[in-house]
């Protein structure tokens, strides 16, 4: 099924590796089918070491990636359409636009890995696996980063490979995946079907299934109680003026028929921001949380009347003093504008509100809450591990509080609630999933959802956590210990090139 010769028509392989890459996303919530994404990949490896030019190894690869993006984050059409207003020709423009920029980089690790002319099919394996590997970091880190759809996030929760999360992270998943994925490529050529290519295999997988037994992190304390507040208010209803009333009087509801120790509302709960709210209403719910012997948790918009910056915060009411988290990690043209002179004109075109929020600070500490440390993160914030555990190994419990409304009856809320359980699996700690629509979820140390609620319904998810304290390899080296290991592979694959240019001079 070769095209070695550069004349081949390679189009009928654009369209199969186009379907690849739309397979390749039933691997990710809610499908949940792990080995669809290692057989699909290696597909796609077996049909660029077919191939005769680096350029068609590139073609193979970008259709690749338009098709895994193109169904995968199809709910970005959602939020701009239905949401943003924009027309639909311009949002169907908008994806495909960034549909092609991902898919810029597996392009480009086929690309690169086809002009090393590496020979040695299993250093050509791990060439592969560590450029695919590098390539996806960078897309999470280029223009303040998109890591959505990392292929590591679709071992979660089942695969043996989730017990290299909490040693290397996502992004140490992905390597192994694709390397194991460029190992059972091999096996579509008779000449390398040998049993050193099968031991490697098996090895990986095996050592995967034994991690997955280490405990890194133990319990702490004894277990509380918590309600997570889902209040399904509809992103069309929710900067309505004459909604807000009813939008406070279900979280207040909500609060009190909740008994937990800690109280969870979503991100920008309240449509008022924190000065504008009734005094007599945060009274009562810090009234309550007392009540409960704990604290709440309330998503509100802060205003700074000296400087007229406005953030995206959670502010804590309770036994325990008051304290604010500001979010810091932004999410480009929805919660700031990047090049605002540039770029500003889009502000009026998606009509989003709230649009140009200000950044909090990076080394912002746990809170201390209902007994426990709660390294809290908002929306977008629990895409990015590494920043995450700037608040580790000191939290005992992790929250996400996110309004997943903009996805719509999308898959969208459903993978937000996988990369979820990928940062429970890394840290080693439960993580409390408190959304407007839904899906709000309790996820135990082990990247398991042990509750979750139904889409677009108002309840009170009520449950039981348990802290733990501790620290994986990963919360101690963050990103480094595969970044390292990019740069020695990389630097042992290259050593044939300079050798054989050194030859050459």
């Amino acid at each position: 099924m070769g095209f070695r010769d550069s004349k081949h028509n390679v189009s009928p392989y654009l369209l199969i590796t186009f379907l690849l890459g739309a397979l390749t996303t039933l691997g990710f919530a809610p499908f949940y089918l792990f080995p669809v994404p290692v057989i699909t990949i290696a597909l796609l490896f077996h049909f660029w070491r077919k191939s005769a030019t680096p350029l068609q190894v590139a073609l193979l690869g970008f259709c690749f990636g338009m098709g895994m993006f193109g169904t995968g984050v199809t709910w970005i059409y959602v939020s701009l359409h239905e949401f943003g207003a924009m027309p639909i020709s311009i949002a169907v423009l908008f994806l495909i636009i960034l549909c092609a920029y991902l898919s810029l980089f597996t392009t480009l690790a086929g690309w690169v890995l086809t002009k090393l002319h590496i020979e040695t099919p299993l250093v050509w394996s791990l060439l592969a696996a560590t450029l695919w590997a590098l390539f996806e970091w960078l897309r999470s880190v280029l223009f303040t980063g998109f890591p959505w759809l990392t292929v590591g996030y679709s071992q979660v929760p089942s695969s043996p490979l989730t017990g290299f999360s909490a040693v290397v992270g996502v992004y140490g998943v992905s390597l192994i995946l694709v390397f194991s994925a460029a190992l059972i490529s091999l096996f579509f050529e008779k000449e390398l079907r040998n049993l050193r290519n099968a031991l490697f295999l098996s090895a990986i997988w095996i050592i995967g299934f034994g991690l997955q037994h280490i405990r890194w992190t133990e319990p702490k304390g004894e277990p509380v109680t918590v309600s997570l507040l889902q209040g399904n208010i509809s992103q069309e209803m929710k900067w309505r003026p004459e909604h807000a009333n009813h939008t406070m009087d279900i979280y207040a509801e909500l609060t009190h028929k909740s008994n937990s120790r800690l109280i969870i509302t979503p991100e920008i709960s309240l449509p008022l921001a924190r000065d504008e709210v009734p005094f007599n209403y945060l009274a009562e719910l810090s009234a309550h949380a007392k009540r409960n012997n704990g604290d709440i948790l309330v998503g509100m918009v802060e205003t700074s009347n000296r400087s007229g910056e406005y953030y995206n915060s959670m502010f804590s009411f309770g036994t325990s003093s008051e304290q604010i988290y500001r979010k810091h990690h932004l999410v480009p043209f929805g919660e700031f504008i990047p090049l605002k002179p540039v770029f500003g004109w889009i502000i009026n075109v998606l009509k989003i509100p709230l649009s140009d929020f200000s950044r909090g600070r990076s080394d912002q500490r746990p809170m201390n809450l209902a007994g426990q440390r709660v390294a809290v993160n908002i929306c977008y914030e629990d895409v990015f591990g590494e920043e995450l555990i700037n608040q580790l190994p000191q939290a005992t419990l992790l929250a996400n509080v996110s309004n997943d409304a903009w996805f719509g009856r999308s898959i969208g809320p459903y993978q937000h609630l996988q990369i979820s359980q990928m940062r429970a699996l890394e840290t080693g700690r439960y993580m409390l999933r408190a959304t407007n629509t839904g899906v709000s979820a309790i996820i135990n140390e082990r990247g398991v959802v042990l509750q979750e609620t139904e889409m677009f319904t108002t309840t009170a998810l009520n449950g039981t956590v348990q802290g733990y304290t501790g620290t994986t390899p990963y919360v101690r080296f963050g990103n480094s210990l595969v970044l390292v290991f990019i740069g020695l592979s990389l630097l042992i694959g290259l050593l044939p090139v300079f050798r054989g240019t050194r030859k050459t001079l």
